[in-house]
């Protein structure tokens, strides 16, 4: 269970690829057969957790990391302190470069070869070893859900909880949902009556669009849907259009190349908008860099998701994170990894607590597994994972809210994301 606009991020990234990543792999299944039961070594040795990105995808250098960074961010500054009961965390990274045969020679790597005990934050484009993952006992703890499998497979925990069963089928019987609480927010808090709509006339970015557009009409939302020729765009006449139309927000299913000439197309044609809403992965310190050319449309920039605005520095844990990350690009995605790595920390010390007094695969997954919400010191929206035989119609869900202001960076809007709640409709779409 997850929002349409998270769960559907993948088809931005799809949008931009065309021919897609490699599926497969070319190891033989047998070599995924063996089931993982290993404990991490005892008497001092290190504790091992893997981290598995598509650094090198056919997106971007860029487009994975931040999880990634965030993750070893925290294990760092862990392991300066002490580690896990005494013990460090040694982390094995693992490049799948966006494909599925390398997503699955990472799997066989880091769970067969390198007795990993979990994977932590894990942002792949083609998480296509997540059924072997799963297999093994391995809890996956904090991933990206870019495609369903945090919504599909047993002992996989992605960043935003999941109430679906997980028996080994995407959602409720190969469909997912998710609710309006975006579309909610703009309209009860802004005012915003017209949405504007622009994607690509691609697959992916065109189904992408579909679903924001079910959306905004099931919140009573006038819509007014643009497409641009993939490969020769004409952002100037959407842009025209959506002005002719009135409309106080605009979401696309494009990327972020896309979204900046869109801005720069807004700003020459004059187009004033209440919003440019764009989603987690783009809610970064490099807004100034990437919309330049757009100083109107880059101020009215809104950024939503399900963690804290890694700019609320009023926040203990959010300074912990930045004094981490100092001197550094900051991302949504960075924070989101750092949190994912605070939950395997807080796993493992449940482990070295309890009876048995070791950290393995199983007693891990015993604490994720646990009924009980998480929210990383206040990072996250509280997340909880559930295995309901049935989806809700409605459901109350919380957002954080922030908008972009040249001088200030991302500037938190309705005070805090725990209490910015709505009790909104839950929609089913195809993964």
């Amino acid at each position: 269970m997850r929002r349409p606009g998270r769960a559907a991020e993948t088809l931005l990234v799809v949008a931009a690829l065309m021919a897609g990543a490699a599926c497969g792999s070319r190891l033989p299944e047998s070599d995924f057969e063996r089931r993982g039961t290993a404990q991490a070594p005892v008497g001092g040795a290190p504790v091992r957790v893997g981290i598995i990105t598509s650094a090198t995808s056919p997106v971007g250098g860029a487009a994975f990391t931040g999880p990634r960074d965030g993750a070893k961010a925290y294990f760092d500054r862990l392991n300066e302190r002490g580690g896990i009961g005494g013990r460090k965390v040694e982390v094995r990274t693992c490049d799948d470069g966006g494909s599925g045969v390398g997503n699955n020679d990472c799997v066989h790597r880091l769970v067969e070869e390198q007795q990993i005990v979990a994977l932590v934050a894990t942002s792949s484009l083609d998480y296509a070893g997540a059924a072997r993952v799963s297999r093994a006992g391995v809890p996956d703890i904090g991933g990206q859900p870019i495609g369903p499998a945090y919504d599909t497979y047993p002992h996989l925990y992605g960043i935003y909880g999941s109430l679906a069963p997980r028996n080994g089928k995407p959602g409720w019987d190969g469909k997912l949902y998710g609710g309006t609480e975006v579309y909610r927010y703009f309209k009860r808090e802004q005012g915003a009556r017209t949405a504007a709509v622009v994607s690509y006339n691609q697959a992916a970015s065109a189904a992408y669009a579909r679903l924001v557009t079910r959306g905004l009409r099931a919140e009573g939302y006038k819509v007014v849907t643009e497409q641009v020729d993939f490969a020769l765009p004409n952002f100037r006449a959407a842009a025209a259009d959506l002005k002719e139309q009135g409309a106080d927000l605009v979401f696309d299913a494009m990327d972020t190349h896309g979204n900046a000439r869109l801005c720069e197309a807004m700003d020459d044609v004059g187009a004033k908008v209440t919003a440019k809403v764009t989603n987690v992965q783009n809610w970064t310190s490099t807004v100034g860099d990437d919309y330049k050319d757009a100083p109107r449309c880059r101020n009215a920039l809104w950024a939503t998701g399900s963690s804290r605005n890694y700019d609320d520095t009023d926040h203990p844990a959010v300074r912990e994170f930045r004094a981490a990350l100092r001197g550094k690009a900051l991302s949504q995605w960075q924070l989101e990894g750092w949190a994912a790595a605070m939950w395997f920390t807080d796993a493992a010390k449940s482990c070295l607590s309890g009876s048995g007094g070791d950290v393995t695969r199983a007693c891990v997954d015993r604490f994720m597994g646990r009924d009980q919400p998480y929210s990383a010191r206040g990072l996250l929206v509280p997340v909880t994972f559930e295995r309901r035989a049935e989806p809700p119609g409605t459901r109350r869900t919380c957002v954080s809210v922030a908008r972009w202001k040249d001088g200030d960076g991302w500037v938190t809007q309705s005070g805090d994301m725990d209490h910015n709640c709505f009790v909104v409709p839950q929609l089913a779409y195809q993964p």
